[in-house]
């Protein structure tokens, strides 16, 4: 459920926003904990190795633009391959990424403690 919200959320930001705080960093915020709630829908392993691999999976995602890979795979026109790919590398994603792993991990980290207290 939080997923669909999560992607309602993120349509809502890139439709409406095109300011220079909500869309370029929330956003990106929030992307690593909708893939995070995506991935624990299908994947019962530990959150903190999913909330890792998301990490690492979007700073992929970011040094490809860094090398303009969808350039090279002929996409550049392609709207829905620039919504994925993206079209520019920008350090900040990578701290925005980070800023939402670290959420994630805190998030986690109260639902584990609540957990143990009913246990």
């Amino acid at each position: 459920m939080l997923t669909v919200v999560l992607i309602a959320i993120e349509i809502i930001i890139a439709a409406l926003f095109h300011d220079r705080i909500i869309r370029p960093y929330i956003g990106d915020v929030l992307v690593v904990i909708l893939l995070f709630c995506f991935c624990k829908t299908f994947i019962k392993g530990s959150s903190v190795t999913i909330a890792l691999a998301v990490l690492i999976f979007a700073c992929v995602i970011e040094t490809l633009q860094y090398f303009q890979f969808i350039n090279f795979l002929g996409l550049q026109k392609s709207g829905l391959a620039g919504l994925i790919l993206g079209h520019s590398f920008d350090w900040a994603d990578i701290i925005c990424y980070i800023i939402g792993f670290v959420i994630l991990l805190f998030i986690e980290t109260i639902k584990a403690g609540k957990q143990r207290g009913k246990g």
